[in-house]
This record gives structure tokens, C-alpha cells and sequence, in this order.
């Protein structure tokens, strides 16, 4: 039974995309995550902000503010939930436009 030995100078298949292009298994990748720290935070606090407020808003005003009316008490932890995510959007629009101003304010102090 013949084997082949494998010469590290040959391009193996593995070594070839489908294109026919050699990979560059000896550069550096970046393993930067593609995702800020502080947005995934920002993410879990409204995430979990979406689920408490209405939830928690609903068993507490059930009995004290609407006297036993689930009707009112789920309206209302309907308007939470919807503030909930106008204070996303709200924030979201904030670090936009502040990472906006940072680019422009590098941008004029380069010039």
C-alpha cells in the first residue's frame, strides 16, 4: 500500500477556497468583538427593564391603584412597555448622534 507524503511547500485542500485562492493561515485575525461593551449592557438593561416594568407594574397597580380590574392594570403595563422602549430608542438616538460629534470633532482637529 503506497502513501503520499505531504511536501509543506504543496497546497492541500484544505489550504484552497472554492475560488481557487490559497488561505493566509499566517496572518493575524482580529479578535475585537464586533459589539461595544457598553451597547450589549445597554441591551440587557432595557431587555430586562422590558420584562420587570410591565410585569412588576401590573401586579402592583392590579390591587392598589385599579382595585381588582385587570383590564386597567394591563393598559397600564402596556403604556409602561412602551415607555420602556421609547427610553431605548430615546438612548439609542443619543449615542448616535454623540459618536457623530466625536468623529466630527476628530475629523476638524485633523485638518
Amino acid at each position: 500500500m503506497a502513501t503520499r507524503r505531504i511536501i509543506s511547500s504543496d497546497k492541500g485542500v484544505l489550504d484552497v477556497d472554492d475560488n481557487g485562492f490559497t488561505s493566509k493561515a499566517n496572518e493575524k485575525s482580529s479578535i475585537a468583538p464586533a459589539v461595544p461593551a457598553h451597547v450589549i449592557y445597554k441591551l440587557l438593561g432595557f431587555t430586562l427593564a422590558m420584562i420587570v416594568g410591565p410585569i412588576g407594574f401590573y401586579f402592583a397597580s392590579l390591587n392598589t391603584l385599579f382595585g381588582g380590574n385587570s383590564t386597567y392594570a394591563g393598559a397600564s403595563a402596556a403604556i409602561v412597555a412602551n415607555i420602556v422602549l421609547m427610553g431605548y430608542v430615546i438612548v439609542a438616538f443619543r449615542e448616535d448622534q454623540s459618536e457623530a460629534m466625536e468623529a466630527a470633532e476628530k475629523e476638524r482637529k485633523g485638518k
